[in-house]
This record gives C-alpha cells, structure tokens and sequence, in this order.
C-alpha cells in the first residue's frame, strides 16, 4: 500500500495557495497535478507551484491514475456536480466549503460516496485544528457547565467593485452567509451537540450583485442553547467566538485560521467567581491540520473529522438562515428539510 496520498488540485483558484504549502510540506502527501479547463493557464499555476502534471480538464484529472484525492475549490454553485464525478471516478475529496447548496446536492453526493467507497469531507480547516477541537471537547465533558449562548462572527470588508469576485456573483452561489457565515453556524451546530437547530431567524442586506453582504441570524436548539452568529463583507474585519454556559464562559480570540501566521492560539475560560485561564494551543497551520485528517482517512481507515453528517446539519441551518433572511419569518428547520 502506498504510503503517500498524492493530490490533485480541481481548479486554479486563488484559494488554492492555502493548501499547496501544506500539501507539499506534509510527509504523507504529495501534489502531483493540477487541472484548469484552459490547459495553459494549468501549465502556468504547475509552473508557478513546482507541480509535476498540468491537466487541460477537470475530466482529464479525475482520470488520472496517479492522482488518490483531489481538492475541490470551484465555485459553491458547482460542487455537488464535481464532487459526485470525482467519487465516481475512485478520487477521494476535499471539498471547500459549503459542501454544498441545497438538499438534492447533498443526497446525490452521499449516494456518490456510499457507491463509491472514497472518502469526502467538507474543508472547515479550523474545525480540524486542536484548538478547536479541545474547545469542543472543554463544552462537551462539561467544564462550562450547561451551554447556554453561542455567539459568534466572521466579517470581513469586499467592497462592491469587485463585483466579479466569486463572493459577490449570485449565479456562482455567493453570498456573505455561504462565503464566512457557514464557520460560525458550524461552530455553533457542533458546539450545540444535538443536530441542526430547531428554529432559526435571519435577517440579511442584499447589495448590488444581488446576494447578501451581511447575514445576522438566531438559531434555538433543542436543549434550549441559543446561537446569535453574524457575518458580511460590509465592515472591518471582524472576529470572534464565545461559548458561554452557566458555570463559565470560553473566549476565542481567532476561532477560524488558529495558527495560520505561526502564533500559538489564545483561548480565555472565565468563571463565575471572575477568576480566569489561558488556554494556549501551539502553533499548527489550520490547513495542514485537514491535509492529514484526509492522510489519516487513506492511509489509515481514520473516520473523517467532519462527518457526511454533520455537513448535512450544517446544511440545514444554513438553508433555514436563508429562507428566515429572504421570508421575514421564523423558520422551523424540520418542516424546511422535510
């Protein structure tokens, strides 16, 4: 059996620079090629990125022999699409998040993956990284007592004459909520620890290209746990994430890139008496963190991190926050998926 899981990048997309460092450095991977619909432009970026095989087609990557697993970073609106032809043709996935944009999508790709055997996982590089998971762990065993309020957000600023970015074209699927707003409504879901919220409010502003620039929303779980997240690309850059429970609170200070620019990552635990703790995680690129989670899927029969399930709670909510955001209206996330 190989000991190596080698790549293939599914587009040049600019987001591709996060994970060609990580993938070149990690021990267990290599990145073997790269695929653009303008064969070219894929000589150019393998050029540019010391990569071995440039491939003219998505079609002609996914056929390659010598590619194990591809990364997925095209546009939301096509990610289902290449994502089940990638299963299909035996490739394991990355997928950037959203995993995908409506439940059609998520079923045929969870068919895709049943059928197929690979391993997919949605690309929440925080949610792979030690902070994170010991923050988890911190609600789970019960040290903030019983969760009670989740706040969180993700801003940024993407003025509007960029308009041909891909965060802004509505027939690409994007939208503040799908670019920055799915990491505090997975952070939430996850910390909550029942599934998708029960009820969910939205309220949004739609700017010029027609998607939202800013989403702010509400989401009530089943143990009663409140989650207010926020994002948009209409403000300073904004970040943080508080998990609040009646015995303590936990602050983090940099809940989505933990680690990125080689700093160790910073949580507070505040009690009910006032006195505090430094929770302090070493320095770790998020990034490479979700390279070896797919090493430990291939390499050595691991269970993803982020499960089918979980993406599929994750969905749910974030289908909800829209129709709440587009309605006015309180949305109850059963009937919606039903």
């Amino acid at each position: 059996m190989s000991q190596t899981v080698r790549w293939g990048l599914l587009s040049t997309a600019n987001i591709n620079k996060a994970l060609v460092g990580p993938l070149q450095k990690s021990a267990r991977s290599e990145l073997v090629a790269v695929a653009s619909r303008d064969l070219e432009r894929a000589k150019a970026y393998a050029g540019r990125h010391d990569i071995p095989k440039a491939h003219g087609s998505y079609e002609a990557l996914l056929a390659d022999p010598e590619v194990d697993a591809i990364y997925l970073s095209l546009p939301n609106g096509m990610h289902a699409t290449w994502a089940v032809k990638a299963a299909q043709a035996g490739k394991h996935v990355l997928c950037e998040k959203p995993l995908v944009v409506s439940l059609a999508e998520f079923d045929r790709v969870a068919a895709a993956v049943r059928a197929s055997g690979v391993t997919l996982f949605e690309a929440f590089m925080y949610l792979h990284h030690p902070q994170t998971r010991l923050a988890l762990e911190m609600v789970r065993s019960g040290r903030l007592g019983k969760l009670q309020l989740i706040n969180s957000w993700f801003n940024f600023h993407l003025p509007p004459e960029r308009a041909e970015n891909v965060r802004l074209r509505s027939d690409l699927t994007g939208g503040a909520a799908w670019d920055v707003g799915v990491y505090p409504n997975s952070l939430a879901v996850l910390a909550a620890g029942q599934g998708a919220p029960v009820k969910v409010w939205a309220q949004q502003i739609v700017g010029e290209s027609g998607v939202d620039v800013a989403m702010r929303a509400q989401l009530v779980f089943a143990s009663g746990a409140v989650a207010q997240i926020s994002s948009g690309f209409r403000t300073p850059f904004r970040e943080a994430a508080y998990l609040v429970g009646d015995q303590a609170m936990l602050q983090i200070a940099e809940p989505w890139k933990p680690g990125l620019f080689g700093r160790e990552s910073v949580m507070t635990l505040t009690r009910l008496d006032g006195s505090t703790e430094t929770v302090v995680t070493p320095a770790i690129d998020p990034y490479l963190c979700e390279v070896q989670a797919m090493e430990a899927c291939v390499l050595d029969g691991a269970a993803p991190v982020i499960s089918l399930a979980d993406s599929h709670n994750f969905l749910r909510s974030m289908l909800a926050i829209y129709a709440s955001a587009r309605s006015g209206d309180v949305v109850e996330v059963a009937r919606l998926a039903a």
